[in-house]
């Protein structure tokens, strides 16, 4: 028998209610053992390790961590570019504007749609980001790339930016990610992307432009608490005059035209510079990213990425002093954040783009990245590169905790490999897994999404309802599994 849409849907909902019950809450279903073979067995606070520093781990990166345990696994990860990565270069090789100048995006990006933002580069940007996500060894990498892209975030769809952002992304985010925190702040000032998005570009003298001065205080650096003034953001913004792009020949690079910069004495936080063209806003900039209140802002938003919404205080002041010590030093903060702070973690909602990429790389599912999975992201709304203000994507779990029907729509299209260029296969996963009977599949499956099996009586009670409904046993275990990734278990990591 084949199962009806609606009978799907009505089945996935009591898997989803019954994993609710076997879990208790997602702070508890990690203290089960796990008893699965080919997922490697991993003491629970290691699952949950893996789980934040990754979009989703893959029995390679169980297998790994138990291989060389935590603190070796956060050490091979730090140091990314020394992991071969060559499969993920080969699903981006089709991605041509990825590599691009900003001269011959704007020239390729003549070729839109009605709304620039739908044109060829921004949906590569978008499709690339994606495909890293899933399918890149270098997972903590890209776990903080998404990081910084939230804290310098841009989006798309203003202005230029549906081809500036390209080169941001890989010059500015992709270059620094895990580099110096002073290095990352000056790429993006000088970042043509982001004058354009905040303004800067129309920053004259005689006609201040303060939105960029502000965002560079308020978000990037001191945060609102910083203890700056109306003054200073203004008198940033006079330093910041002149910083512009080019509109004609060499079509958005970064420029500095002296003709717009106000040569007046400025003073900054207390810092009086003088009529040094360029050189005045970079003098600010060296004073912003050695501050102690930028150091305590990164370190609360790292460690609240990374370990809580709310992380502990003691943590956040260990990881702050170690960055200003380092001297910006991203991987010195992480490994203080990482190793001495994932003791404190706490379960943490999965936004959407955590929800879709974990699941496809939790099945093993091909995919390219391209516009029907992307579509879901849209509709659950974390579009990449899609948030309008400058304060990035919500990091707490109420903004996304109100919109989940798309995520069971997703999860019941994808086991019924329905989603076009997007496809599982459970039997090929089933039967690495050693599974030989369908209460062991199931526990397999439950084991690789959630950490530990469900509980017995709770699984043996899903199998007879769903078979009473007709479903033979391929069909039960899609069943199981597009009800295991709508759970609320699997909503959280």
């Amino acid at each position: 028998m084949t199962l009806s849409r609606r009978d799907f849907l009505r089945l996935s909902g009591l898997v989803a209610a019954s994993t609710a019950l076997a879990s208790c809450a997602p702070a508890n279903r990690a203290l089960a053992p796990l008893k699965s073979v080919p997922w490697t067995p991993l003491p629970a606070s290691d699952f949950l390790a893996l789980n934040r520093m990754t979009f989703g781990p893959r029995p390679e990166e169980r297998l790994r961590l138990a291989e060389i345990g935590l603190a070796g696994w956060i050490e091979e990860q730090l140091a990314y570019d020394s992991i071969e990565d060559g499969g993920t270069a080969f699903r981006l090789r089709n991605l041509g504007t990825l590599g691009m100048s900003a001269s011959d995006l704007a020239d390729v990006s003549d070729q839109i749609f009605d709304n620039a933002d739908r044109g060829k580069v921004p949906v590569e940007l978008r499709q690339g980001t994606l495909l890293r996500q899933v399918y890149s060894r270098r997972q903590l990498f890209e776990v903080l790339v998404e990081f910084w892209s939230d804290h310098f975030n841009i989006t798309t769809a203003k202005g230029d930016c549906y081809f500036l952002k390209t080169v941001d992304d890989r010059e500015v985010i992709r270059s620094h990610a895990l580099g110096s925190f002073r290095d990352l702040v000056w790429a993006s000032a000088h970042s043509p992307a982001m004058l354009v998005y905040l303004d800067n570009q129309v920053n004259h003298k005689g006609a201040p432009n303060e939105n960029y001065a502000r965002e560079l205080m308020e978000l990037h650096t001191l945060s609102v608490r910083g203890g700056y003034t109306q003054q200073d953001v203004m008198e940033l913004a006079r330093c910041l005059t002149g910083w512009t792009v080019k509109e004609h020949f060499w079509r958005g690079q970064f420029t500095f035209d002296a003709q717009t910069h106000d040569t007046g004495v400025k003073s900054v936080l207390g810092l009086d510079i003088p009529n040094e063209g360029q050189a005045e806003a970079e003098r600010v900039l060296e004073l912003l990213t050695g501050h102690s209140d930028a150091a305590t802002f990164v370190a609360t938003k790292l460690a609240r990425r990374f370990i809580s919404d709310s992380p502990p205080d003691e943590l956040i002041s260990r990881a702050a002093q170690t960055l200003l010590r380092s001297k910006g030093d991203l991987r010195s903060v992480l490994r203080v954040i990482l190793l001495d702070g994932l003791a404190f973690a706490e379960p943490k909602y999965k936004r959407p783009v955590n929800f879709i990429a974990s699941a496809l790389r939790m099945l093993n599912a091909e995919t390219d990245g391209s516009e029907a999975v992307q579509d879901y992201l849209l509709r659950m709304g974390q579009t990449a590169f899609g948030w309008p203000t400058p304060d990035g994507y919500p990091d707490r779990a109420e903004p996304w905790q109100g919109n989940l029907l798309p995520r069971w729509q997703f999860a019941f299209s994808l086991m019924r490999n329905e989603i076009p260029n997007a496809e599982v296969n459970l039997q090929d996963l089933l039967e690495i897994s050693g599974a030989r009977t369908l209460t062991e599949s199931i526990d397999q499956i439950a084991s690789l999404l959630l950490g530990s099996p469900l509980d017995p009586a709770a699984r043996d009670e899903l199998i007879q309802t769903v078979q009473a409904a007709g479903a033979d046993e391929a069909e039960t275990m899609d069943v199981v599994t597009a009800g295991l990734l709508a759970s609320p278990a699997f909503q959280w990591r």
